[in-house]
Protein backbone atom coordinates (compact mmCIF):
# COMPACT_ATOMS: atom_id res chain seq x y z
CA UNK A 1 0.00 0.00 0.00
CA UNK A 2 2.69 2.66 0.83
CA UNK A 3 4.41 1.96 -2.50
CA UNK A 4 1.10 2.42 -4.33
CA UNK A 5 0.51 5.71 -2.50
CA UNK A 6 4.05 6.79 -3.37
CA UNK A 7 3.47 6.23 -7.08
CA UNK A 8 0.03 7.85 -6.86
CA UNK A 9 1.53 10.95 -5.23
CA UNK A 10 4.13 10.99 -7.98
CA UNK A 11 1.40 11.56 -10.57
CA UNK A 12 0.73 14.93 -8.95
CA UNK A 13 4.44 15.55 -8.39
CA UNK A 14 5.99 18.38 -6.40
CA UNK A 15 4.09 21.32 -7.84
CA UNK A 16 0.70 20.10 -6.62
CA UNK A 17 1.88 18.60 -3.35
CA UNK A 18 -0.49 16.89 -0.92
CA UNK A 19 1.67 17.47 2.17
CA UNK A 20 2.11 21.14 1.34
CA UNK A 21 -1.65 21.57 0.95
CA UNK A 22 -2.23 20.02 4.37
CA UNK A 23 0.01 22.71 5.85
CA UNK A 24 -1.82 25.48 4.02
CA UNK A 25 -5.17 24.23 5.34
CA UNK A 26 -3.84 24.32 8.91
CA UNK A 27 -2.49 27.88 8.83
CA UNK A 28 -5.49 29.73 10.20
CA UNK A 29 -6.75 27.39 12.93
CA UNK A 30 -3.74 25.13 13.54
CA UNK A 31 -5.39 22.02 12.09
CA UNK A 32 -7.42 21.25 8.94
CA UNK A 33 -11.16 20.72 9.35
CA UNK A 34 -12.60 17.24 8.75
CA UNK A 35 -14.38 18.54 5.63
CA UNK A 36 -11.11 19.92 4.27
CA UNK A 37 -9.37 16.61 4.94
CA UNK A 38 -12.07 14.69 3.08
CA UNK A 39 -11.94 17.08 0.13
CA UNK A 40 -8.18 16.79 -0.02
CA UNK A 41 -8.30 13.01 0.14
CA UNK A 42 -10.81 12.99 -2.72
CA UNK A 43 -8.65 15.33 -4.82
CA UNK A 44 -5.57 13.14 -4.42
CA UNK A 45 -7.45 9.83 -4.70
CA UNK A 46 -6.44 8.60 -1.24
CA UNK A 47 -8.73 7.38 1.50
CA UNK A 48 -9.97 9.65 4.27
CA UNK A 49 -8.24 7.36 6.76
CA UNK A 50 -4.89 7.77 5.01
CA UNK A 51 -5.21 11.56 4.97
CA UNK A 52 -6.31 11.67 8.61
CA UNK A 53 -3.51 9.28 9.60
CA UNK A 54 -1.02 11.69 8.11
CA UNK A 55 -2.45 14.85 9.62
CA UNK A 56 -2.87 13.37 13.09
CA UNK A 57 0.84 12.51 13.25
CA UNK A 58 2.38 15.98 12.99
CA UNK A 59 2.66 18.39 15.91
CA UNK A 60 1.49 21.35 13.82
CA UNK A 61 -1.35 19.66 11.95
CA UNK A 62 -3.09 17.45 14.49
CA UNK A 63 -6.24 18.41 16.38
CA UNK A 64 -4.28 19.19 19.57
CA UNK A 65 -2.63 22.08 17.73
CA UNK A 66 -5.88 23.95 17.23
CA UNK A 67 -5.75 27.55 18.45
CA UNK A 68 -2.09 27.58 19.43
CA UNK A 69 -0.25 30.89 19.02
CA UNK A 70 2.90 30.34 21.09
CA UNK A 71 5.23 27.35 21.16
CA UNK A 72 7.78 26.96 23.95
CA UNK A 73 10.96 25.01 23.24
CA UNK A 74 11.00 21.66 25.06
CA UNK A 75 14.43 20.62 23.78
CA UNK A 76 17.17 19.19 25.96
CA UNK A 77 19.27 22.37 26.17
CA UNK A 78 16.46 24.64 27.31
CA UNK A 79 15.29 21.95 29.74
CA UNK A 80 18.74 21.52 31.28
CA UNK A 81 19.22 25.29 31.48
CA UNK A 82 16.06 25.50 33.59
CA UNK A 83 14.68 28.52 31.73
CA UNK A 84 11.37 27.23 30.45
CA UNK A 85 9.12 27.08 33.54
CA UNK A 86 9.65 30.77 34.21
CA UNK A 87 9.27 31.50 30.51
CA UNK A 88 5.87 29.80 30.42
CA UNK A 89 4.74 31.72 33.51
CA UNK A 90 5.70 35.00 31.86
CA UNK A 91 4.08 34.11 28.53
CA UNK A 92 0.82 33.32 30.36
CA UNK A 93 0.66 37.02 31.26
CA UNK A 94 0.27 37.79 27.56
CA UNK A 95 -1.67 34.86 26.06
CA UNK A 96 -4.14 32.31 27.48
CA UNK A 97 -2.62 29.06 28.71
CA UNK A 98 -4.54 26.98 26.17
CA UNK A 99 -2.81 28.87 23.33
CA UNK A 100 0.64 27.66 24.46
CA UNK A 101 2.10 24.61 22.77
CA UNK A 102 5.57 23.10 22.51
CA UNK A 103 8.32 22.83 19.90
CA UNK A 104 11.50 20.76 19.97
CA UNK A 105 14.00 22.26 19.24
CA UNK A 106 14.22 25.85 17.89
CA UNK A 107 17.98 25.83 17.35
CA UNK A 108 18.59 28.51 19.97
CA UNK A 109 20.55 26.20 22.23
CA UNK A 110 23.23 28.87 22.74
CA UNK A 111 20.74 31.28 24.35
CA UNK A 112 17.89 29.16 25.80
CA UNK A 113 14.57 30.65 26.85
CA UNK A 114 13.44 29.89 23.31
CA UNK A 115 9.89 30.12 21.98
CA UNK A 116 7.97 30.71 18.76
CA UNK A 117 5.30 33.40 18.51
CA UNK A 118 3.24 34.14 15.41
CA UNK A 119 5.56 32.11 13.24
CA UNK A 120 8.84 33.65 14.40
CA UNK A 121 11.48 32.44 16.86
CA UNK A 122 12.67 34.35 19.90
CA UNK A 123 15.00 33.91 22.85
CA UNK A 124 14.22 35.65 26.13
CA UNK A 125 14.86 34.95 29.79
CA UNK A 126 13.72 38.06 31.66
CA UNK A 127 10.21 39.40 32.14
CA UNK A 128 11.20 42.69 30.48
CA UNK A 129 12.55 40.88 27.41
CA UNK A 130 9.41 38.79 27.07
CA UNK A 131 7.11 41.80 27.46
CA UNK A 132 9.07 43.69 24.80
CA UNK A 133 8.78 40.76 22.41
CA UNK A 134 5.01 40.58 22.75
CA UNK A 135 4.77 44.32 22.20
CA UNK A 136 6.80 43.98 19.02
CA UNK A 137 9.59 46.13 20.44
CA UNK A 138 12.36 43.53 20.16
CA UNK A 139 14.11 41.73 17.33
CA UNK A 140 13.94 38.06 16.48
CA UNK A 141 17.65 37.98 15.71
CA UNK A 142 20.08 35.97 17.79
CA UNK A 143 23.86 36.14 17.97
CA UNK A 144 26.47 33.45 18.30
CA UNK A 145 30.10 33.01 17.39
CA UNK A 146 30.91 31.43 14.03
CA UNK A 147 34.56 30.90 13.27
CA UNK A 148 36.95 28.33 11.87
CA UNK A 149 40.12 26.88 13.33
CA UNK A 150 42.32 26.12 10.36
CA UNK A 151 40.96 25.97 6.81
CA UNK A 152 37.43 27.43 6.45
CA UNK A 153 35.39 25.12 4.24
CA UNK A 154 31.90 26.06 5.39
CA UNK A 155 32.47 29.38 7.17
CA UNK A 156 34.35 31.37 4.53
CA UNK A 157 32.96 34.73 3.45
CA UNK A 158 30.42 34.60 0.60
CA UNK A 159 31.70 36.73 -2.32
CA UNK A 160 28.35 37.23 -4.03
CA UNK A 161 26.30 35.14 -6.44
CA UNK A 162 28.16 35.99 -9.66
CA UNK A 163 31.71 35.17 -8.54
CA UNK A 164 30.52 32.22 -6.44
CA UNK A 165 28.67 30.52 -9.30
CA UNK A 166 31.48 30.99 -11.80
CA UNK A 167 32.54 27.54 -10.61
CA UNK A 168 29.30 26.10 -12.02
CA UNK A 169 30.49 26.81 -15.57
CA UNK A 170 33.69 24.91 -14.80
CA UNK A 171 31.69 21.96 -13.48
CA UNK A 172 29.53 21.86 -16.60
CA UNK A 173 32.59 22.11 -18.82
CA UNK A 174 34.53 19.33 -17.09
CA UNK A 175 31.49 17.09 -16.83
CA UNK A 176 29.73 14.65 -14.54
CA UNK A 177 32.54 12.12 -14.38
CA UNK A 178 35.00 14.75 -13.22
CA UNK A 179 32.68 16.11 -10.52
CA UNK A 180 31.91 12.65 -9.18
CA UNK A 181 35.60 11.69 -9.22
CA UNK A 182 36.52 14.77 -7.14
CA UNK A 183 33.81 13.98 -4.58
CA UNK A 184 35.02 10.38 -4.44
CA UNK A 185 38.62 11.54 -3.96
CA UNK A 186 37.55 13.82 -1.09
CA UNK A 187 36.17 10.81 0.85
CA UNK A 188 33.51 13.13 2.28
CA UNK A 189 31.15 11.25 4.61
CA UNK A 190 27.62 12.23 5.56
CA UNK A 191 27.53 14.84 8.33
CA UNK A 192 24.03 13.92 9.47
CA UNK A 193 25.14 11.17 11.82
CA UNK A 194 25.69 7.93 9.94
CA UNK A 195 28.91 8.99 8.20
CA UNK A 196 28.00 7.22 4.94
CA UNK A 197 30.22 8.17 1.95
CA UNK A 198 28.51 10.73 -0.24
CA UNK A 199 29.98 9.34 -3.47
CA UNK A 200 28.32 5.94 -2.87
CA UNK A 201 24.89 7.53 -2.95
CA UNK A 202 25.67 9.58 -6.03
CA UNK A 203 27.05 6.57 -7.89
CA UNK A 204 24.12 4.39 -6.87
CA UNK A 205 21.53 6.90 -8.02
CA UNK A 206 23.42 7.68 -11.21
CA UNK A 207 23.47 4.01 -12.22
CA UNK A 208 19.79 3.44 -11.34
CA UNK A 209 17.34 3.50 -14.20
CA UNK A 210 14.58 6.08 -14.01
CA UNK A 211 12.87 8.64 -16.19
CA UNK A 212 13.03 11.08 -13.31
CA UNK A 213 15.43 11.46 -10.38
CA UNK A 214 15.56 13.69 -7.31
CA UNK A 215 18.06 15.30 -4.97
CA UNK A 216 16.57 15.76 -1.51
CA UNK A 217 18.20 17.81 1.22
CA UNK A 218 17.34 16.61 4.70
CA UNK A 219 17.18 19.95 6.50
CA UNK A 220 15.08 18.57 9.34
CA UNK A 221 17.84 19.18 11.90
CA UNK A 222 15.89 17.94 14.90
CA UNK A 223 18.67 16.97 17.31
CA UNK A 224 18.43 19.15 20.44
CA UNK A 225 21.69 21.01 20.79
CA UNK A 226 22.37 21.17 17.03
CA UNK A 227 22.08 24.40 15.08
CA UNK A 228 24.90 24.01 12.55
CA UNK A 229 22.53 23.24 9.66
CA UNK A 230 20.52 26.28 10.64
CA UNK A 231 23.70 28.36 10.44
CA UNK A 232 24.38 27.15 6.88
CA UNK A 233 20.82 27.76 5.69
CA UNK A 234 20.63 31.25 7.19
CA UNK A 235 24.20 32.48 6.76
CA UNK A 236 25.58 30.37 3.87
CA UNK A 237 22.51 29.29 1.87
CA UNK A 238 24.27 29.18 -1.50
CA UNK A 239 26.76 26.57 -0.34
CA UNK A 240 23.79 24.24 0.16
CA UNK A 241 22.06 25.16 -3.09
CA UNK A 242 25.26 24.86 -5.14
CA UNK A 243 25.89 21.39 -3.72
CA UNK A 244 22.37 20.29 -4.65
CA UNK A 245 22.68 21.61 -8.21
CA UNK A 246 25.96 19.74 -8.71
CA UNK A 247 24.51 16.55 -7.19
CA UNK A 248 21.62 16.84 -9.64
CA UNK A 249 24.03 17.34 -12.53
CA UNK A 250 26.02 14.23 -11.55
CA UNK A 251 23.06 11.84 -11.26
CA UNK A 252 20.82 13.36 -13.94
CA UNK A 253 18.15 14.82 -11.62
CA UNK A 254 16.14 17.84 -12.67
CA UNK A 255 14.55 18.67 -9.31
CA UNK A 256 15.91 19.35 -5.87
CA UNK A 257 13.79 19.33 -2.72
CA UNK A 258 14.84 21.20 0.42
CA UNK A 259 12.83 19.76 3.33
CA UNK A 260 13.18 22.30 6.16
CA UNK A 261 11.82 21.82 9.65
CA UNK A 262 8.93 24.02 10.73
CA UNK A 263 10.88 25.00 13.83
CA UNK A 264 13.26 27.00 11.58
CA UNK A 265 10.93 29.58 9.97
CA UNK A 266 13.78 31.97 9.23
CA UNK A 267 15.64 29.21 7.37
CA UNK A 268 12.61 28.59 5.15
CA UNK A 269 12.39 32.30 4.29
CA UNK A 270 16.11 32.73 3.57
CA UNK A 271 16.46 29.57 1.46
CA UNK A 272 13.34 30.49 -0.53
CA UNK A 273 14.73 33.96 -1.24
CA UNK A 274 18.14 32.56 -2.22
CA UNK A 275 16.42 30.29 -4.76
CA UNK A 276 14.54 33.26 -6.20
CA UNK A 277 17.84 35.14 -6.51
CA UNK A 278 19.25 32.24 -8.54
CA UNK A 279 16.20 32.26 -10.82
CA UNK A 280 16.69 35.97 -11.49
CA UNK A 281 20.31 35.25 -12.44
CA UNK A 282 19.16 32.48 -14.85
CA UNK A 283 21.07 29.92 -12.79
CA UNK A 284 17.98 27.74 -12.48
CA UNK A 285 15.46 26.48 -15.01
CA UNK A 286 16.03 25.13 -18.49
CA UNK A 287 19.46 24.81 -20.10
CA UNK A 288 21.44 26.47 -17.30
CA UNK A 289 24.40 28.47 -18.70
CA UNK A 290 23.87 26.78 -22.06
CA UNK A 291 24.93 23.44 -20.60
CA UNK A 292 21.86 21.49 -21.66
CA UNK A 293 21.26 20.76 -17.96
CA UNK A 294 17.93 21.84 -16.44
CA UNK A 295 17.29 22.05 -12.72
CA UNK A 296 15.00 23.73 -10.21
CA UNK A 297 14.11 23.63 -6.52
CA UNK A 298 11.10 22.96 -4.34
CA UNK A 299 11.10 24.07 -0.70
CA UNK A 300 8.92 21.95 1.58
CA UNK A 301 8.17 23.25 5.08
CA UNK A 302 7.90 20.38 7.55
CA UNK A 303 5.18 20.20 10.21
CA UNK A 304 6.89 19.01 13.38
CA UNK A 305 8.08 15.39 13.53
CA UNK A 306 11.57 14.36 14.63
CA UNK A 307 11.32 11.05 12.78
CA UNK A 308 11.36 12.96 9.48
CA UNK A 309 15.09 13.34 10.03
CA UNK A 310 15.22 9.67 9.00
CA UNK A 311 15.53 9.72 5.23
CA UNK A 312 12.78 7.27 4.28
CA UNK A 313 10.28 8.77 6.73
CA UNK A 314 11.05 12.17 5.23
CA UNK A 315 10.37 10.86 1.71
CA UNK A 316 7.00 9.51 2.85
CA UNK A 317 6.29 12.88 4.42
CA UNK A 318 6.96 14.76 1.18
CA UNK A 319 4.56 12.38 -0.57
CA UNK A 320 1.79 13.23 1.89
CA UNK A 321 1.92 9.88 3.65
CA UNK A 322 2.23 9.21 7.35
CA UNK A 323 6.01 9.54 7.93
CA UNK A 324 6.80 5.95 8.78
CA UNK A 325 10.23 4.43 8.27
CA UNK A 326 10.50 2.21 5.20
CA UNK A 327 12.05 -1.25 5.13
CA UNK A 328 15.28 -1.33 3.14
CA UNK A 329 16.20 -2.55 0.54
CA UNK A 330 15.22 -1.04 -1.82
CA UNK A 331 17.29 2.00 -0.87
CA UNK A 332 16.29 5.52 -1.89
CA UNK A 333 18.96 5.59 -4.60
CA UNK A 334 16.86 2.91 -6.35
CA UNK A 335 13.33 3.71 -5.13
CA UNK A 336 13.09 6.97 -3.26
CA UNK A 337 10.77 9.95 -3.64
CA UNK A 338 7.67 8.93 -5.62
CA UNK A 339 9.46 5.56 -6.07
CA UNK A 340 12.07 7.26 -8.27
CA UNK A 341 15.87 7.12 -7.77
CA UNK A 342 16.75 9.70 -5.11
CA UNK A 343 19.84 10.97 -3.31
CA UNK A 344 19.24 12.16 0.25
CA UNK A 345 21.95 14.13 2.04
CA UNK A 346 21.90 16.54 4.94
CA UNK A 347 22.71 20.25 4.79
CA UNK A 348 26.33 20.17 5.95
CA UNK A 349 27.25 17.32 3.59
CA UNK A 350 25.91 19.11 0.51
CA UNK A 351 27.47 22.40 1.60
CA UNK A 352 30.94 20.83 1.42
CA UNK A 353 30.72 20.19 -2.33
CA UNK A 354 31.68 23.75 -3.32
CA UNK A 355 35.08 23.57 -1.61
CA UNK A 356 35.73 20.08 -3.00
CA UNK A 357 35.18 21.19 -6.60
CA UNK A 358 36.90 24.54 -6.20
CA UNK A 359 40.03 23.36 -4.40
CA UNK A 360 39.98 19.71 -5.46
CA UNK A 361 38.98 16.50 -3.75
CA UNK A 362 42.56 15.87 -2.67
CA UNK A 363 42.69 19.21 -0.84
CA UNK A 364 39.57 18.24 1.13
CA UNK A 365 40.98 14.77 1.84
CA UNK A 366 44.17 16.36 3.19
CA UNK A 367 42.10 18.01 5.91
CA UNK A 368 41.15 15.93 8.93
CA UNK A 369 42.13 12.29 9.32
CA UNK A 370 42.57 9.42 6.89
CA UNK A 371 39.04 8.05 7.39
CA UNK A 372 37.31 11.22 8.60
CA UNK A 373 38.31 13.83 6.05
CA UNK A 374 37.49 17.51 5.86
CA UNK A 375 36.06 19.75 8.55
CA UNK A 376 33.11 19.50 10.93
CA UNK A 377 30.80 22.12 12.38
CA UNK A 378 30.40 21.78 16.14
CA UNK A 379 27.50 23.40 18.03
CA UNK A 380 28.12 24.49 21.62
CA UNK A 381 25.21 25.15 23.97
CA UNK A 382 24.57 27.89 26.51
CA UNK A 383 26.60 26.27 29.30
CA UNK A 384 29.80 27.28 27.46
CA UNK A 385 31.32 30.67 28.14
CA UNK A 386 31.56 31.31 24.39
CA UNK A 387 28.82 29.24 22.72
CA UNK A 388 28.46 29.11 18.98
CA UNK A 389 29.14 27.15 15.81
CA UNK A 390 32.81 26.34 15.29
CA UNK A 391 34.37 24.77 12.21
CA UNK A 392 37.26 22.45 13.05
CA UNK A 393 39.23 19.90 11.12
CA UNK A 394 38.20 16.32 11.75
CA UNK A 395 40.53 14.88 14.37
CA UNK A 396 40.65 18.07 16.47
CA UNK A 397 40.93 17.16 20.18
CA UNK A 398 37.61 17.55 21.97
CA UNK A 399 39.47 19.20 24.85
CA UNK A 400 40.52 22.00 22.49
CA UNK A 401 36.93 22.53 21.39
CA UNK A 402 35.70 22.63 25.00
CA UNK A 403 38.45 24.65 26.65
CA UNK A 404 39.81 26.91 23.93
CA UNK A 405 36.90 27.50 21.57
CA UNK A 406 34.10 27.17 24.10
CA UNK A 407 36.11 28.93 26.80
CA UNK A 408 35.20 26.26 29.34
CA UNK A 409 31.91 26.20 31.21
CA UNK A 410 29.93 28.82 33.10
CA UNK A 411 28.57 26.19 35.53
CA UNK A 412 29.68 22.91 37.06
CA UNK A 413 29.22 20.23 34.36
CA UNK A 414 29.37 16.48 34.97
CA UNK A 415 28.60 15.03 31.52
CA UNK A 416 28.41 15.83 27.83
CA UNK A 417 25.88 14.40 25.39
CA UNK A 418 27.23 14.76 21.87
CA UNK A 419 25.41 14.05 18.62
CA UNK A 420 21.76 14.50 19.60
CA UNK A 421 19.48 12.15 21.57
CA UNK A 422 21.07 9.11 19.93
CA UNK A 423 24.65 10.29 20.44
CA UNK A 424 27.28 9.44 23.03
CA UNK A 425 26.95 10.44 26.69
CA UNK A 426 30.06 10.45 28.85
CA UNK A 427 31.67 12.06 31.93
CA UNK A 428 33.51 15.33 31.56
CA UNK A 429 36.94 13.80 32.22
CA UNK A 430 36.70 11.79 28.97
CA UNK A 431 37.19 14.89 26.83
CA UNK A 432 40.95 14.33 27.06
CA UNK A 433 40.77 11.05 25.14
CA UNK A 434 38.29 11.98 22.39
CA UNK A 435 38.73 13.72 19.05
CA UNK A 436 36.10 15.21 16.73
CA UNK A 437 35.96 12.36 14.20
CA UNK A 438 33.89 9.26 13.54
CA UNK A 439 36.56 6.73 14.56
CA UNK A 440 37.50 8.25 17.90
CA UNK A 441 33.90 8.21 19.08
CA UNK A 442 33.16 4.76 17.68
CA UNK A 443 36.25 3.23 19.31
CA UNK A 444 35.03 4.52 22.67
CA UNK A 445 31.49 3.18 22.27
CA UNK A 446 30.07 6.59 21.38
CA UNK A 447 28.53 8.32 18.34
CA UNK A 448 29.63 11.69 16.93
CA UNK A 449 26.40 12.37 15.00
CA UNK A 450 25.77 16.06 14.34
CA UNK A 451 28.57 16.97 16.79
CA UNK A 452 26.18 19.06 18.85
CA UNK A 453 27.32 19.33 22.47
CA UNK A 454 24.71 19.31 25.21
CA UNK A 455 26.02 19.90 28.74
CA UNK A 456 24.46 18.14 31.74
CA UNK A 457 25.04 20.20 34.89
CA UNK A 458 26.26 18.64 38.12
CA UNK A 459 22.99 19.33 39.95
CA UNK A 460 20.72 17.77 37.29
CA UNK A 461 19.73 14.17 38.18
CA UNK A 462 20.91 11.89 35.40
CA UNK A 463 17.95 9.57 35.96
CA UNK A 464 15.65 12.46 34.98
CA UNK A 465 17.67 13.02 31.84
CA UNK A 466 17.35 9.36 30.86
CA UNK A 467 13.61 9.59 31.45
CA UNK A 468 13.59 12.64 29.16
CA UNK A 469 15.33 10.63 26.40
CA UNK A 470 12.80 7.79 26.59
CA UNK A 471 9.88 10.22 26.72
CA UNK A 472 11.26 12.03 23.67
CA UNK A 473 11.61 8.76 21.77
CA UNK A 474 8.14 7.61 22.77
CA UNK A 475 6.58 10.85 21.51
CA UNK A 476 8.59 10.98 18.30
CA UNK A 477 8.44 7.30 17.28
CA UNK A 478 6.73 6.71 13.94
CA UNK A 479 5.11 3.65 15.51
CA UNK A 480 5.84 1.25 12.68
CA UNK A 481 8.01 -1.22 14.64
CA UNK A 482 7.09 -2.37 18.12
CA UNK A 483 10.62 -2.41 19.67
CA UNK A 484 10.68 1.38 19.32
CA UNK A 485 6.97 2.11 19.76
CA UNK A 486 6.46 -0.02 22.84
CA UNK A 487 10.05 -0.19 24.11
CA UNK A 488 10.43 3.58 24.43
CA UNK A 489 7.17 3.82 26.37
CA UNK A 490 8.16 0.99 28.70
CA UNK A 491 11.51 2.65 29.37
CA UNK A 492 9.75 5.92 30.13
CA UNK A 493 7.34 4.14 32.51
CA UNK A 494 10.09 2.23 34.35
CA UNK A 495 12.10 5.38 34.96
CA UNK A 496 9.02 7.38 35.94
CA UNK A 497 8.13 4.82 38.60
CA UNK A 498 11.72 4.71 39.84
CA UNK A 499 11.81 8.52 40.17
CA UNK A 500 8.34 9.22 41.54
CA UNK A 501 7.31 5.97 43.28
CA UNK A 502 10.66 4.62 44.48
CA UNK A 503 9.98 1.45 42.50
CA UNK A 504 13.36 0.01 41.64
CA UNK A 505 14.05 -1.24 38.11
CA UNK A 506 15.13 -4.81 37.54
CA UNK A 507 18.51 -4.36 35.86
CA UNK A 508 18.26 -7.55 33.80
CA UNK A 509 14.83 -6.56 32.54
CA UNK A 510 16.10 -3.08 31.67
CA UNK A 511 19.10 -4.46 29.79
CA UNK A 512 16.81 -6.80 27.85
CA UNK A 513 14.64 -3.83 26.92
CA UNK A 514 17.65 -1.90 25.63
CA UNK A 515 18.90 -4.90 23.66
CA UNK A 516 15.49 -5.47 22.07
CA UNK A 517 15.28 -1.83 20.99
CA UNK A 518 18.85 -1.81 19.69
CA UNK A 519 18.59 -5.01 17.65
CA UNK A 520 14.93 -4.98 16.65
CA UNK A 521 14.15 -1.39 15.66
CA UNK A 522 13.81 -0.47 12.00
CA UNK A 523 15.73 2.80 12.24
CA UNK A 524 18.22 4.72 14.34
CA UNK A 525 15.61 6.27 16.65
CA UNK A 526 14.62 3.11 18.47
CA UNK A 527 17.91 1.44 17.67
CA UNK A 528 20.04 4.37 18.76
CA UNK A 529 18.45 5.59 22.00
CA UNK A 530 19.91 2.66 23.99
CA UNK A 531 23.44 4.00 23.34
CA UNK A 532 23.38 7.09 25.60
CA UNK A 533 21.40 5.11 28.20
CA UNK A 534 24.02 2.34 28.21
CA UNK A 535 26.75 4.99 28.36
CA UNK A 536 25.11 6.50 31.43
CA UNK A 537 24.75 3.12 33.15
CA UNK A 538 28.42 2.44 32.47
CA UNK A 539 29.92 5.75 33.55
CA UNK A 540 27.47 6.92 36.21
CA UNK A 541 26.61 3.73 38.06
CA UNK A 542 27.29 5.35 41.45
CA UNK A 543 24.59 7.94 40.78
CA UNK A 544 22.09 5.61 39.12
CA UNK A 545 22.40 2.38 41.12
CA UNK A 546 19.89 3.47 43.76
CA UNK A 547 17.18 3.24 41.09
CA UNK A 548 18.05 -0.34 40.10
CA UNK A 549 18.15 -3.77 41.67
CA UNK A 550 19.72 -7.03 40.58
Amino acid sequence: MPENLSRLAGRQGLDNNLFEKMGVMARDSGTPSSDDVSALAHEFLVGDASAYGTISFYDFLKEDNKGKSVYVCSGSCCMLAGTQDNLIDEIKKHVPADEIGHMCCLGRCHENGAFNYNGLNYSAQSADQIEALFKGESSTSDTYITTAIGTPVLTSEFPGIDPYYELLSTVFEKGQDWALAEIKTSIIRGRGGAGFPMSFKLEGCRSSEGDEKYIVCNADEGDPGAYSDRYIMEEQPHSLLFGMIVAGFIVGASRGVVYIRAEYPESITIITQAIEDLREKKLLGDDILGSGFSYDFKVIGAQGAYICGEETAMLSSIEGQRPEVRVRPPYPTVEGLFSKPTVVNNVETLAGVYYILKEGGAAFANLGTVKSTGTKLVSLDGFFKTPGVYEVEMGTPLSQVVNELGGGFNASIKALHIGGPLGGLFPIDMIEKLNIDFESFSENGLLLGHASIVCIPEDYPLVKYLHHLFEFTSLESCGKCYPCRIGAKRGEELLDKAINKSQKIDRELFNDLLETMELGSLCALGGGIPLPVQNALKYFDDELKEYFEG
